[in-house]
């Protein structure tokens, strides 16, 4: 037949070399993009198309675009879902497959504070050279859909969301967010009063501002926050790691007073852990979930001060113990501390108490100022309880005792009331303090025989807990807790409820590149969001990008954002609705988590200029397939350390635009996956400081020590995540190069499950490299370029091995085991190979199985197979059941325990027949040698063993 050739090729080139590679893979990527291969249509807009079978969305997480490009451990997540889609196409399915760029944030603007280049210059430039990598790789991408954070477009709608969760409030009676405008009516119709009673006619124009500025979503708050010097700008609590650093740059953090934007997503706790019930998550992310959100039943109880009229209120979930309650811990920051504080000491306080202190008030004052200086970890991990008495005593509403009142730094405001009972006979942590300040300790619950003192934490029934109207004593736990609670309600001193670990998320950051907030400020200093008209804001030139403060351990500096610094900007005349006026612009910007929030709605319908995204596209690309389902992206993909961030805000974003009826769905992701990491060797010098592996020489001594060695120096080697920061990255522009973007395609889904981490090791890439090059010698005939495939009748057995590869690449490619997948068509590559076979009817089935894992080879034999459209919509293989039965298998004979012979026999044959054939194996014959049989042991059809 007739070489197939194509321009600059020579014969040399016919064998399936890196080079040639190359060749055939940038030509098809050409082919692909001129073509419009992978663009799917839409119901309606511009993107409207005639759409034949089921919808697939599938999703990446958004990348960041970074100046060092991608290493080989960033594609593994791209290539598997690339794979997943395009056996999906296969199906017949109508596969949506975009990836945009996550492109605000502290890397860039880090850039321009050190270089003076403008943050926007140093990203688009990223995102070319991105875009560049992952094109070379062979992405299955729509590039109609593709689109950065930073583009206007874009940025208008994020704004636009920003206002419609400013422009809401959480009704809780009907359990979803409702329009502002709503509320209001409410008010002015007298079907709702204020809070106080007050009719809405009767209040100033303030305070109806207060009221209704007091339950929106997005509000500005006074309270402490995360301040991180060192990256000059506050940080969300799930932003800080438990170390009480920054999660980016690993700064110092510090609890500081602040106004600062707020989102009220406690609103939506239950929503957002009921829910996942009903999406297909991995059960460790939905597990760290609700762990953060920290949903906990049990009981407020109320103990009245003397001389105070606010009582102090704590939240347990042991309300059982409330008779073991000996004193009472408030923290440090408390904002009932100040009224607690007595001017003396009582007489009688023992010496321990007052930190050596003249009064209470100086006691206070300096361990407030010492827990000012820990981290929130630091408080916790404490391992000397210290405290100080506030010379108050409160009272226990079941007994009347007193309750000495003290502040203590391992109470944290931002946990429950920011109050304790302290049970010093069930909590160890209350136990070690009672100890230190020689306070009573009272059991509650029986410990067992045995038991040798200190803290009793286990279950039991219930002892010392009783009063002339209840007692609890005999009782199981659970048993206590209802009647506790019962007797506490009744006698308006507490009641059962349930509280949350989760804190709304702080919205706002001192920092330029970010999206700018659409709010202005009027001359009282309420907030106004601009009108739809006047968006997107965009943010202005400024002299400076670097924050005011930048000194990592100066917890007293004061946060001044960049924005602030262009005062033609910040102050603006407007006219919205009142005649022109002069406001003040917002000038903190929105963490980069806003844009990632919502940006598989826009994917669905990228270039809409009148709506987030239209409603039928909506439905048909995300909404539920049937009543009761959430609805959401079909599959998303990404790396597990979004758990908690990422994952949680475009949750409570998405139930904020489905409850105000923006979407269909519920929920943006129906199914989750987290790929594992692709970790690799790094090497330490003496210093500990890592040095570039690619530099680094193995040696091996005489007597097999193998030592590693750096610039004439021996250095250590560890194992760790790839990546730049440990010197062991290795560019996927080297695997093109030297193997082919296929090679490195299918090294990566071989090297193991897609859910675990697994070790890179550039020498064993040659592997995935000769098992293509097997594939391209069947039908290729590497001197001539001619096609080696024939029409050849397949035999019985090559049949069998066929279908049963199509069934198990097939079941393989369904549950995204991709490593099994290609173990697969290895074995039926190496038979045909073996045999000699080359016929069409097992060579086309090879090659479209092979194409979702190397599509440009698999493109490139489809075409020399005489095919001229692409084989994106090829039907994938489908076994014939006829042939998933072996012919026959091997049966091993077996004479006093040792293999003798082997036997090919029928899958379904007798007992009776397989000991005849088995006794007529000569081998068999030879071995016995005349003896007496004594015993045939038959495992038909597979083993038969002779005694003798």
């Amino acid at each position: 037949m007739r070489a197939v050739t194509t321009p600059d090729q020579t014969p040399a080139s016919y064998r399936y070399t890196s080079a040639l590679a190359g060749q055939i893979e940038q030509r098809w990527q050409d082919r692909w993009e001129s073509e419009g291969t992978f663009e799917a249509p839409n119901p309606t807009g511009d993107l409207a198309g005639e759409i034949t079978g089921d919808k697939y969305f599938i999703m990446d997480m958004f990348p960041y675009p970074s100046g060092s490009g991608l290493h080989v451990g960033h594609p593994l997540g791209y290539i598997a879902t690339d794979v997943a889609g395009r056996y999906r196409r296969m199906r017949g399915d109508n596969v949506l497959h975009a990836l945009g760029f996550d492109a605000f944030g502290l890397p860039a603007e880090i850039h321009a504070v050190e270089t003076g280049e403008h943050p926007r210059t140093n990203t688009l430039s990223n995102i070319v050279n991105m875009r560049r990598q992952l094109r070379r790789l062979g992405l299955a991408h729509d590039p109609r859909r593709s689109f950065a954070t930073i583009d206007a477009d874009f940025m208008r709608w994020t704004q636009w969301i920003f206002v419609q969760i400013f422009e809401s409030w959480y009704d809780e009676e009907q359990a979803k967010a409702r329009p502002i405008s709503e509320l209001r009516a409410e008010y002015e119709s007298g079907a709702r009063m204020s809070p106080d009673g007050t009719a809405w006619a009767d209040l100033t124009p303030i305070e109806r501002s207060v009221l209704i500025d007091g339950v929106r979503l997005a509000y500005i708050d006074d309270s402490p926050v995360n301040w991180c010097p060192g990256l000059g700008t506050v940080l969300a609590n799930e932003e800080v790691t438990a170390e009480g650093r920054s999660e980016r740059g690993n700064f110092p953090v510090f609890t500081r007073n602040l106004r600062q934007w707020k989102m009220r997503i406690t609103a939506y706790s239950d929503r957002l852990i009921d829910d996942l019930e009903r999406v297909d998550w991995p059960e460790s992310v939905k597990s760290m979930q609700r762990n953060w959100i920290g949903r906990s039943h049990g009981a407020r109880i109320s103990f009245p001060v003397e001389g105070l009229a606010t009582p102090i209120d704590v939240f347990t979930t042991r309300p059982d113990t409330i008779f073991g309650t000996t004193y009472m811990v408030l923290a440090p920051e408390h904002e009932l501390v100040d009224q607690l504080t007595t001017a003396a000491w009582p007489d009688e306080t023992p010496l321990q108490w007052t930190n050596g202190a003249a009064s209470p008030a100086e006691a206070v004052t300096a361990y407030r100022a010492m827990a000012a200086a820990k981290t929130d970890l630091e408080r916790q991990e404490n391992k000397e309880k210290t405290g100080v008495f506030t010379g108050s005593f409160a009272i226990n509403p079941v007994n009347g005792a007193e309750l000495p009142v003290f502040i203590a730094d391992y109470v944290l405001t931002g946990y429950g009331t920011g109050a304790i009972m302290a049970v010093p006979g069930g909590d160890e942590r209350d136990h070690e303090f009672a100890e230190s300040y020689a306070l009573p300790i009272i059991h509650t619950v029986q410990p067992p025989e045995g038991f040798e003192g200190g803290a009793y934490t286990g279950q039991g029934v219930v002892i010392n807990s009783s009063n002339d109207e209840l007692s609890l004593d005999g009782l199981e736990i659970d048993d206590a807790k209802s009647a506790v609670i019962t007797w506490l309600q009744e006698h308006a001193a507490g009641e059962g409820t349930t509280t949350y670990r989760l804190r709304d998320w702080l919205f706002s950051r001192q920092r330029y590149w970010g999206e700018p907030f659409p709010i202005v400020y009027d001359e009282l200093d309420q907030p106004i969001a601009l009108p739809d008209s006047m968006l997107p804001v965009e943010l202005p030139e400024v002299p400076d990008y670097s924050p005011k403060t930048y000194e990592p351990e100066d917890a007293d500096s004061n946060p001044e954002p960049p924005l602030a610094r262009v005062p033609e900007w910040v102050h603006v005349e407007l006219d919205l609705g009142d005649g022109p006026k002069t406001y003040r612009r917002e000038t903190n910007t929105m963490p980069n988590w806003a844009g990632s929030s919502w940006y598989e709605l826009r994917y669905a319908d990228p270039h809409n200029p009148d709506r987030l995204v239209d409603p039928e596209n909506e439905r048909y690309w995300l909404g539920p397939r049937k009543p009761g389902e959430t609805g959401g992206v079909d599959l998303y993909v990404g790396g597990v350390e979004h758990a908690v961030l990422h994952l949680l805000y475009a949750r409570f974003w998405h139930k904020v635009l489905f409850d105000l009826g923006h979407v269909s769905s519920e929920e943006p992701f129906h199914k989750l996956f987290n790929q594992g990491y692709i970790q690799a060797h790094a090497y330490t010098d003496a210093r500990g400081v890592y040095v570039d592996a690619a530099g680094v020489e193995e040696r091996t001594d005489d007597a097999g020590a193998t030592t590693y060695w750096s610039g004439g120096e021996q250095v250590t080697r560890e194992f760790g995540k790839m990546g730049k920061s440990l010197k062991n990255a290795v560019t996927p522009d080297e695997m093109y190069e030297t193997y082919g973007a296929d090679t490195l395609r299918v090294y990566e889904m071989s090297m193991g499950p897609m859910d675990v981490s697994r070790p890179w090791e550039t020498r064993a890439v040659v592997g995935a490299q000769r098992f293509l090059q097997r594939v391209w010698r069947l039908l290729v005939d590497e001197d001539s370029g001619e096609l080696l495939a024939d029409d050849a009748e397949l035999d019985a057995a090559t049949l069998h091995i066929l279908n049963v590869t199509i069934d198990g690449v097939r079941s393989d490619m369904e549950h995204m085991r991709f490593n099994t997948a290609v173990a697969k068509l290895i074995e039926l590559t190496n038979h045909l190979t073996k045999e000699g076979l080359r016929s069409r009817a097992a060579v086309e089935p090879l090659v479209l199985m092979l194409a979702p894992l190397a599509p440009h080879i698999g493109e490139e034999l489809w075409a020399r197979l005489g095919h001229t459209e692409s084989l994106t919509h090829e039907p994938f293989p489908v076994a014939d059941p006829a042939h998933l039965s072996a012919a026959s298998v091997t049966c091993v004979v077996q004479v006093l325990g040792k293999v003798r012979g082997k036997i090919e026999v029928s899958p379904d044959i007798s007992d009776e027949e397989l000991t005849a054939l088995a006794l007529a194996e000569p081998n068999v014959v030879r071995s016995i040698d005349g003896r007496e049989v004594r015993k045939v042991i038959v495992r038909a059809p597979k083993l038969v063993s002779i005694v003798v």
